[in-house]
Order: C-alpha cells, then sequence, then structure tokens
C-alpha cells in the first residue's frame, strides 16, 4: 500500500459513504479504504474528525476531508469524465441539499422512530414522501434528475432513497412513484453501485487498508 494514497475511513452500508465511493470511482482516484464499524470506530479516525462519521478523507498532505459531498467534489474536480458536475444549477444544488437537510431528517425519525423523542413514523414517512413526489415529477420526464444523463444529483440522492424504500417494505409501491421507481432500479442494478458494494473485513490499526477501486 503506497504511503501517498488518501485514506478513505468508509462503512459499505452507510449512504454518505456509498456517494464518496462513488465519486472516487469514476474519477479514477485510488485511496486506501480502511472498512470501519460504527460501534467500534478506530482512534485514527476520530483523531482524524471528531464528528464519528463516515467517509473520512485524509489527504497525504494532512488535509481531512470529512463531508460526503465535499469528497465528491473533490474527487471530480480532478477528473468528471461523465460530467457529473455539469449541470451545476441552483436546481440540482436546491435537490442536494433537500435531500441532506428535510429527507434525510424524515428518514432518520421513520426508519429509527424510537431513537427520537418527536418521531410519529407516519408523519416522518409522509413528509418523506412529499420529497419523492418532487423527484417523480422530474424523472417522468427524463431519465436522470438532471436530465438524460447520470449526474452528481442522481448519485447523491439514490442511496438515501434506496434506504427510504428498503424501511418502507409495504410501500411505497411502484404504481406510487414510477419514475422514481424506474431511477432507483436503474441506479441499484449499475455497475457503478456494484463497483462500490464490495465487502471488506473491519481495518486493524497497524494493517494496511484495501486499495480501492480495485
Amino acid at each position: 500500500m503506497s504511503a501517498l494514497l488518501p485514506i478513505l475511513y468508509s462503512f459499505r452500508r452507510c449512504p454518505y459513504a456509498m456517494r464518496a465511493r462513488m465519486a472516487l470511482v469514476i474519477a479514477g482516484r485510488s485511496v486506501e479504504l480502511r472498512e470501519v464499524v460504527l460501534r467500534d470506530k478506530p482512534a485514527e479516525m476520530l483523531a482524524a474528525s471528531t464528528k464519528g462519521t463516515v467517509p473520512v478523507l485524509v489527504l497525504p498532505d494532512g488535509r481531512i476531508i470529512d463531508e460526503s459531498i465535499d469528497v465528491m467534489h473533490w474527487a471530480l474536480v480532478q477528473s468528471d469524465p461523465e460530467g457529473w458536475r455539469v449541470p451545476d444549477t441552483v436546481a440540482m444544488d436546491k435537490l442536494i441539499a433537500d435531500n441532506d437537510g428535510p429527507f434525510k431528517h424524515h428518514l432518520d425519525r421513520f426508519k429509527y422512530a424510537t431513537r427520537y423523542e418527536d418521531a410519529d413514523p407516519n408523519t416522518d414517512r409522509a413528509a418523506a414522501e412529499e420529497y419523492l413526489a418532487v423527484l417523480d415529477a422530474r424523472l417522468l420526464g427524463s431519465k436522470h434528475l438532471m436530465g438524460e444523463k447520470r449526474s452528481l444529483a442522481d448519485v447523491a440522492i439514490f442511496p438515501f432513497v434506496r434506504q427510504f424504500m428498503n424501511a418502507a417494505k409495504d410501500g411505497p409501491d411502484a404504481a406510487s412513484f414510477p419514475g422514481v421507481d424506474r431511477w432507483l432500479k436503474d441506479h441499484v442494478a449499475s455497475p457503478l453501485f456494484a463497483s462500490v458494494m464490495g465487502k471488506y473485513p473491519q481495518w486493524q490499526p497497524g494493517q494496511p487498508g484495501v486499495n480501492f477501486p480495485e
């Protein structure tokens, strides 16, 4: 493992880490991936970022990037072969901000209702579905959120929609949001998503990580 590679602390099932890994793959940026278990966070990761959340990217020059959307931009600024950042519009920024803000808020309170005193699963589910309706309206007219090509918005958002749909086993069904249903299935079945969902053992201090992408 090259000492010059950036180090990425990641967790396979975290949607924030998923989207960061997909940006790294598309940009062709190699990192030393250190798979962590969130209930057993390594001291090295916490020393780099006291937030204690993944992803955390430690660059060879010592800089730390610990917001997933910033990891995506860091990778894509260097190489963006699919033009993910090209539709850099107010609309795209708002879709991502609404995903990371209100939608994630309601997703957490729907999926993990017992963790929040103010959570009402039915109310939070309905609020989350309002965001899905916004996405669906866009996707009924185009293949992806910003048009016919995959963009930063699609990859930044679909892991969270996937998490919501997996939690909502009794709905919404495909008929409720046909555009979202088709779009989500396409992204989940994509080679890109498959390429970032390999299983790795928990990283142990003093041991090398995994060269990613493989």
